[in-house]
């Protein structure tokens, strides 16, 4: 995700409505992961997403996003799904488990439903709560938040392009 162009929604001839998207956030160490929120939502907003078109959701950890991640993409209301969330090593080995089922959980999300699923949803090897991690793990998911956005838009984009391609 660390090379992406500029490329908006606005760019895709034909687009027949704005994108819409919508925004899983878990409140497990929330002081961390609103940064994503934040900055992901800013870019957004940027690009020519309206902000009406953003809709915001919170569960109380990873674990619990791909389910409901799953009930947004099947409404059909969703062009893609941003999910964030930390998974920390608390000094037992649960934290591996419970990222890969997340993830394999989203892939299969999009996978099943033909909505992308983006994530920023993030497992730091080593995380402590003392100052300088909260710092270091604040400030990375700011440019995480951005890079999924970007993410996010680029892939609606792309997939609109193949969507009119496959239609002539």
């Amino acid at each position: 995700m660390n090379q992406m162009t500029t490329t908006h929604l606005s760019a895709v001839a034909g687009a027949s409505h704005p994108a819409r998207i919508a925004v899983i956030c878990a409140t497990w160490h929330s002081d961390i992961v609103d940064k994503a929120k934040q900055s992901l939502l800013a870019e957004l907003h940027r690009s020519p997403t309206p902000p009406g078109q953003v809709e915001q959701f919170e569960v109380p950890g990873a674990f619990e996003i791909p389910l409901l991640a799953q009930k947004l993409a099947r409404s059909g209301r969703y062009d893609a799904i941003v999910a964030c969330g930390l998974v920390v090593n608390g000094g037992i080995y649960r934290h591996e488990f419970v990222a890969a089922a997340v993830i394999d959980a989203l892939m299969r999300v999009q996978l099943d439903t033909d909505v992308p699923v983006m994530s920023a949803v993030l497992t730091p090897r080593d995380f402590h709560e003392h100052e300088e991690h909260q710092r270091f793990f604040s400030e990375h998911f700011v440019k995480k938040g951005v890079e999924v956005a970007r993410a996010c838009i680029e892939t609606i984009a792309g997939l609109r392009r193949v969507d009119m391609a496959l239609a002539r």
